[in-house]
């Protein structure tokens, strides 16, 4: 059957796949959208220079199942849509259709811009006392942005994804980073490409990641996103992402060459730049909730393409959301298109887009089966099946706000996490806190206690100090408490405890001793971050002593307080060259980078223990020390009987290291085990003695408060 509308004659089309998809080859594009409770479907046509008034509207008639298509010819990159769609408004039911509601379609490839708030961009009367159970008829054209059909044909210098090279795990160092705050800053970029995507692949940029020795590139969110109405009218923006409105589009803010598909380009030209680098390029997804938050959000696309079917409602009062994310929703991956979307979407973004892998936030929220959190959920099932997803790395923050949504160590095989309990115990052990000394050790092991079994290795643990959400380890060292005045909300926003320690004047100082405990507590976790199992990650910025000005929740500050500042003193100088060299310095040795967990044993009759716990003595830690709490650890790597072997099957070895840790202010006197030693790694800022830089075993040497020392056996 041909359906024709003006001049146009139109055809049934397809259903899959989903979204807008140009047919070259037939001079036209396929459109296709989901909605299960629809009663009908209007597809909009838009000019680029009017976005008030469609200049096509086209019934969309053709259903298969819960599928709406039509196939419209002389259409092609570059035409503008979006789509209206009528059904009841029953929100006490959980329908919330609403016809005069431009809706985004969910599996738009692009986005022409970003959304105008207006009080028309509501499903209900904003002011009305019956708040969202009234109904709101005023058209919103002109202040939705608009789906883009793009033209997805790229040239890329990569291989298939199949025969691509990948970066094993235990070659992995992490660096999270924002897209626009790493080179808004930069003078020698060109100034119209600064905080882009290109600015990002420029080769300054692309010189200065190699230099630092990092591997993977972590981008924090990149698929378009929505600035929350509350931050607009307090004159912020949503800086840091994560309130996505699509998860097809590559946030078009970041593109300097424009966003009428231009964005889709423009990302892939950075990610074949940095893929030629030798870089790996994984993207901070958020599939947990949307930016149309809850019952008194706006209506955008979801909600008003199928309510009931997108979002975990309330079950016996669906007017209401279930929201185990904080931000008033939570997307409903128990509904088999919805768990669809997601995994179109990730698939999308490795077979179109070339991203090597995913950080999920909140990651826990995808288990969820209404109150309880299910790890073998279908969500994870599917994942670990399919031939494209598992083969990325996935990582997961293993948590969300729900009840019973700590999840650390939870997650199944194949999934990294981001390990909170590391970054909590070593950030209390170096502020002086005496801990467990079973707990130290296993956090500086790869956390076996979390992750040992079910065929899990140390790379389970992705061991981070800081990270985008929180201090930076410039203010880690700096402030005891949180400053996040500039968010507008009382500093009632953000974590309360930090476990940071400012060395005994909040905030910025011009004392030389206050300082200088500060440059060497900041070496201090850099050493303790490389010198542990797992797959270490940095946050961006903090080679560069960063600060955000004690802010820990700076997700609306895109300014100078987030950007990072590349104006470098030799304090700030000296230190990127102590983080790069203990970046070399971990890549080199592979006893630093194990696959397997240490055991505290003799292996397969080697002549010693692969590590071995000491006191202060020297003697090994025994029972009770194991269980006492302590602000002191010392241990020995064999890099002489490590069990493993390489890609070509030959057996791995490495020099054997003694790391000495003591978080203790007081200086603690530690005697040498067996051998003859030699400092390699210290986080003393002075020069050093030469009885520290060789230390012959069964000698006594006093220890500094607050110091990390590594050194090597150079005689046995």
């Amino acid at each position: 059957m041909v359906f024709t509308h003006k001049d146009r004659p139109l055809r049934p089309g397809e259903p899959y796949p989903l979204g807008a998809n140009w047919v070259e080859d037939e001079d036209g594009v396929n459109f296709s959208i989901f909605s299960e409770n629809a009663t009908k479907i209007e597809l909009l046509i838009y000019s680029p220079a009017n976005q008030k008034y469609p200049k096509e509207v086209i019934e969309v008639k053709q259903r298969s199942g819960d599928i709406w298509h039509v196939f419209v010819p002389g259409l092609g990159p570059g035409t503008l849509y979006a789509y209206r769609i009528y059904g009841p408004y029953k929100p006490d039911q959980g329908l919330r259709f609403n016809p005069n509601k431009v809706l985004i379609d969910p599996y738009a490839k692009a986005i022409n811009g970003t959304l105008n708030w207006n009080d028309a961009v509501f499903g209900y009367k904003i002011g009305d006392p019956n708040q969202d159970l009234s109904f709101d008829d005023r058209p919103d054209d002109e202040f939705i942005p608009k789906g883009v059909v793009i033209n997805p044909y790229f040239e890329w210098d990569d291989d298939h994804f199949f025969r691509k090279k990948k970066i094993p795990l235990k070659d992995t160092i992490i660096y999270e980073v924002h897209v626009k705050g790493f080179t808004k800053l930069r003078q020698d970029l060109p100034e119209n490409i600064r905080g882009t995507y290109r600015g990002f692949a420029s080769k300054q940029m692309i010189e200065y990641l190699k230099d630092l020795g990092v591997t993977t590139i972590e981008l924090m969110p990149v698929q378009q996103f929505v600035d929350d109405r509350f931050l607009v009218e307090k004159g912020l923006r949503n800086y840091w992402g994560y309130n996505p409105i699509n998860y097809f589009s590559p946030e078009c803010r970041y593109s300097s060459s424009g966003c009428m598909g231009e964005q889709v380009n423009e990302f892939k030209e950075m990610v074949n730049e940095l893929h030629n680098a030798g870089f790996e390029v994984i993207i901070d997804v958020v599939y947990n909730h949307t930016a149309e938050g809850n019952h008194l959000g706006p209506t955008l696309s979801f909600r008003g393409i199928d309510n009931l079917a997108y979002y975990m409602l309330v079950p016996d009062n669906k007017r209401y959301y279930l929201d185990f994310t904080g931000t008033g929703n939570t997307l409903n991956l128990s509904h088999p298109r919805v768990l669809q979307m997601v995994l179109d979407s990730l698939r999308y973004w490795v077979l179109e887009m070339h991203v090597d892998g995913f950080r999920f936030d909140l990651a826990a929220a995808l288990a969820r089966q209404l109150y309880s959190v299910n790890m073998l959920s279908t969500f994870f099932v599917a994942i670990q099946q399919d031939p494209v997803l598992s083969q990325v790395k996935l990582i997961a923050e293993p948590w969300d706000v729900g009840p019973g949504g700590y999840q650390v160590g939870n997650f199944p095989y194949l999934w990294a996490e981001w390990n909170g309990k590391y970054r909590d115990t070593i950030r209390r052990f170096w502020r002086g806190e005496a801990i467990p000394y079973e707990e130290l050790a296993n956090r500086l092991m790869g956390s076996p206690d979390l992750y040992a079994g079910n065929n899990k290795t140390p790379f389970a643990s992705i061991n981070y100090v800081t990270s985008h959400d929180g201090f930076t380890l410039e203010d880690l060292v700096s402030y005891n408490q949180k400053h996040n005045e500039a968010n507008g909300f009382n500093n009632q926003d953000g974590m309360n405890e930090n476990y940071s320690w400012n060395c005994g004047v909040e905030g910025g100082t011009n004392d030389a001793n206050v300082i200088q405990c500060r440059e060497k507590q900041k070496r201090n976790f850099i050493i303790t971050l490389f010198v542990s199992q797992g797959i270490p990650m940095i946050l961006g910025g903090d080679e560069l002593s960063r600060t955000q000005r004690g802010n820990n929740n700076a997700f609306c500050q895109d300014n100078e307080i987030s950007w990072f500042n590349w104006d470098l003193d030799e304090r700030k100088q000296r230190f990127q060259d102590f983080v790069r060299s203990m970046i070399y310095f971990y890549r080199a040795h592979p006893i630093f980078r194990r696959e397997r967990y240490f055991q505290g044993k003799k292996l397969h009759g080697m002549p010693l223990k692969d590590v071995t716990f000491l006191k202060p003595d020297g003697s090994e830690a025994d029972e009770q020390t194991w269980k006492s709490p302590t602000n002191f650890i010392a241990y020995i790597l064999e890099g002489s009987v490590i069990d493993e072997v390489n890609d070509r099957g030959e057996r791995i070895a490495d020099d054997s290291f003694l790391i000495i840790l003591n978080g203790s202010p007081n200086n603690i006197k530690f005697k040498f085990p067996h051998g003859k030693w030699s400092l390699v790694v210290s986080s003393h800022l002075r020069e050093l003695r030469d009885d520290e830089k060789i230390v012959d075993g069964g000698k006594e040497l006093e220890i500094e408060g607050r110091t990390a020392m590594v050194y090597r056996r150079i005689e046995y």
